[in-house]
């Protein structure tokens, strides 16, 4: 288990813990990001968010949340 922000792109994992407030998790919920589901890291650079394929879209994370998002990685492309 590791934090999303330290995932390298084109990586796939599944998302096992949130360590943040209600309030983010309810965030992330409602974004599409629930716990045992799988994304892929579409782009990650230091100057701007973190990028996830999420089932058809697209979703922009900061790395203040990619810090507190707790993964797991699935496979590598």
């Amino acid at each position: 288990m590791m934090p999303l922000a330290l995932v390298a792109e084109g990586e796939e994992v599944r998302l096992v813990a949130i360590r943040g407030g209600r309030g983010m998790r309810k965030r992330l919920a409602d974004l599409g990001l629930n716990l045992g589901m799988t994304y892929r890291v579409v782009r990650k650079c230091p100057d701007g968010p973190l990028i996830l394929a999420v089932k058809e879209s697209r979703l922009a994370l900061g790395w203040g949340m990619a810090l507190k998002v707790m993964v797991e990685l699935t496979s590598s492309i």
